[in-house]
């Protein structure tokens, strides 16, 4: 469903502060593949997400590949019709002066004709109703809210079901729940497993959230200098723990994790 073929990206290129943030990674991910990314800061992780969604060019020849399909040169917002994103930040993925049925239409309707008239009929209302119910969160007797009016939390659970209306070829997911408290991120990651389980998603979970990258998916990757050094799959996941991951980033890397954010979570 994907394929990175020798990624490179080099951000102030030909300056004093020139770095390569992404060294010739190749990754390929298999249809239905939930696949997490953890690393420290400056690892490359959301640089891999920015470059594969079309926000960044790789360089000397990268190739990316979508379900068969050759995107390197494809702009952001047409890659957009069969990718699916939800960000850190709860207020990117929505918008805040429209109310949730109006956020849920735009989604709706992603790579379908559309016209002029605002209003949804009634059978995508009970759509829209069906799928907020899903989360739990009681959005479904809200549809006439403002979604600026929503909590963080709220936001970022329609943020998810937005994404993945439509059922996306491939589906990015930048430590969506890293601003968000622990109940509630807790909350939002159980909403992910369900959703990406349920519609067999192919998915990349970039987290900072050591534990949450061994228990989500079916296979682990760990970045660091903007290199994958670590490609865990399936049985040898699922036997993993923080205390392994730990070991095996100080063999691979030769040096400790430096980031509190990973050894804090």
């Amino acid at each position: 469903m994907l394929k990175c073929e020798n990624i490179t990206k080099t951000f102030d290129k030909g300056t004093a502060t020139e770095k390569e943030v992404l060294c010739d990674i190749n990754l390929s991910l298999d249809e239905s593949d939930f696949i997490t990314v953890i690393g420290g800061n400056g690892a490359g992780k959301s640089t891999l997400l920015n470059v594969i969604a079309g926000v960044y060019s790789p360089e000397n020849g990268g190739v990316v590949n979508i379900d068969g399909r050759d995107v390197t040169r494809l702009a952001e917002h047409s890659r957009a019709r069969f990718i699916g994103r939800v960000f850190q930040d709860p207020r990117m993925g929505t918008a805040p002066g429209m109310t949730i049925e109006e956020n849920l239409a735009i989604s709706y309707r992603r790579c379908k004709a559309r016209t002029l008239r605002w209003y949804s009929n009634r059978k995508e209302r009970e759509i829209y109703r069906g799928a907020l119910s899903t989360l739990g969160l009681g959005l479904e007797d809200r549809l006439f809210a403002k979604v600026g009016t929503l909590s963080g939390g709220q936001r970022q659970a329609l943020t998810l079901l937005m994404a993945t209306l439509q059922k996306p070829r491939l589906l990015l997911l930048d430590e969506h729940t890293a601003a968000l408290d622990p109940k509630t991120a807790k909350i939002v990651l159980e909403l992910t497993n369900k959703l990406v389980s349920e519609n067999r998603l192919t998915t990349l979970m970039v987290t900072h959230n050591m534990r949450d990258a061994i228990a989500a998916g079916n296979r682990i990757i760990m970045m660091h200098g903007g290199r994958i050094i670590l490609d865990a799959k399936n049985e040898e996941k699922a036997g993993l723990t923080v205390p392994d991951l730990l070991k095996m980033f100080e063999k691979a890397s030769g040096e400790e994790i430096a980031n509190d954010r990973m050894l804090l979570a």
